[in-house]
C-alpha cells in the first residue's frame, strides 16, 4: 500500500513519462498532480531538456519544487532562478563532440543559455524546437568557446543500433568524466558525471529534506533507470523496454494510455490506498 510506502515526493520524467507521443499534458494527468498536492506529496520533473523546455509545464501542473534540466545538469526554481549547474569540463566536452562524430552520429551542445547545432535542417531539429518552443542557434563548428560552456553534448541518429553502440563506446571511453545515457532511442545525451537522475534524486532529497526511500520515481528510458536505484520506489512505463521494466518496482500502461495517471492512483496516492 501506498500508506506503508511513506511516499512524500513523486519525481516524473517528462517525455514518454508525464507526455504523450504527441507531448500532450493530459487533463488526467493534470487532475492527479493535483491530488498529489491535496495529499501532501510534493511532485517534480526531470528531464533531458533544457529548463526553458519544460516553460509550459509549470502552470497547469502548478509546480513549486525545483526543476531538473538536462538530466540533473541545471536545477532550476519555477522562475527560472538557477539552483545549481554542473558544466563538461572543456577536455571531456571535446572528447565527446569527437567521439559522437566519429561514430557518424549529429551532435547538438546546449549550454545554460543556447542550444547550438550545425545544420538546421538535420534529423530531428524541427521536432526539438517544436518540443521545447525555442529555438536553436546555427554555428559552424563548436569552437572551444562554446564547448567550455557545455551541460550537456547530445549524440543524434535515426539508426538506432548506432546510437546504441555509441552509448556503449561513451560509457567505456569517457568513464567517470561524464555521465552518458540515452533519454530516447535516437538522442544520447552527454552530461557532467554528477548530472544523472540518480543524483537528481539525491538533489531532491537534499533540497526538499525528504529521504530517498520517501521519494518515488516514474520513468521509461534507460537514464531514468539510475533514478530507479537511488529511490524508495519506481515505476516504469508501459512503453519502456524489456531492460527498464525490469529494474523498476512496478509497471504502468504506457503514455498512450493515461500510465503516469494511473500509476500515480494506483501505486502514490494515500486516499488511493485507504
Amino acid at each position: 500500500m501506498s500508506e506503508q510506502r511513506d511516499i512524500r515526493l513523486l519525481l516524473a520524467d517528462v517525455d514518454g513519462t508525464l507526455l504523450t507521443r504527441d507531448k500532450v499534458l493530459t487533463e488526467a494527468a493534470k487532475s492527479v498532480v493535483r491530488d498529489l498536492q491535496r495529499d501532501g506529496i510534493a511532485f517534480a520533473i526531470t528531464s533531458g531538456r533544457p529548463p526553458r523546455g519544460m516553460s509550459m509545464l509549470i502552470e497547469p501542473l502548478a509546480l513549486k519544487s525545483a526543476i531538473a534540466g538536462f538530466n540533473g545538469g541545471v536545477f532550476v526554481n519555477p522562475d527560472f532562478s538557477i539552483i545549481e549547474s554542473h558544466t563538461l569540463d572543456l577536455a571531456t566536452a571535446k572528447q565527446t563532440a569527437k567521439l559522437i562524430l566519429d561514430h557518424g552520429l549529429d551532435v547538438w551542445v546546449y549550454t545554460k543559455e543556447e542550444w547550438l547545432i550545425r545544420d538546421k535542417d538535420a534529423p530531428h531539429v524541427a521536432r526539438e524546437t517544436w518540443t521545447v518552443k525555442f529555438d536553436a542557434k546555427v554555428v559552424a563548428s563548436f569552437t572551444d568557446a562554446h564547448l567550455a560552456y557545455a551541460v550537456k553534448i547530445v549524440g543524434i541518429s535515426d539508426n538506432l543500433d548506432l546510437v546504441a553502440a555509441c552509448e556503449k563506446a561513451a560509457q567505456k571511453t569517457l568513464g567517470e568524466k561524464a555521465s552518458s545515457a540515452r533519454s530516447q532511442p535516437y538522442y544520447l545525451d552527454v552530461t557532467h558525471p554528477k548530472a544523472n537522475k540518480g543524483t537528481v534524486v539525491e538533489t531532491l532529497s537534499r533540497l526538499l529534506n525528504i529521504a530517498p526511500a520517501q521519494i518515488a520515481t516514474m520513468g521509461d528510458m534507460p537514464n531514468d533507470v539510475l533514478m530507479f536505484r537511488k529511490s524508495g520506489f519506481s515505476i516504469a512505463m508501459g512503453n519502456a523496454s524489456d531492460e527498464v521494466k525490469a529494474q523498476a518496482s512496478a509497471v504502468t500502461d504506457s503514455n498512450e494510455n493515461e500510465g503516469f495517471a494511473n500509476a500515480v492512483r494506483k501505486f502514490v496516492l494515500r486516499s488511493a490506498a485507504a
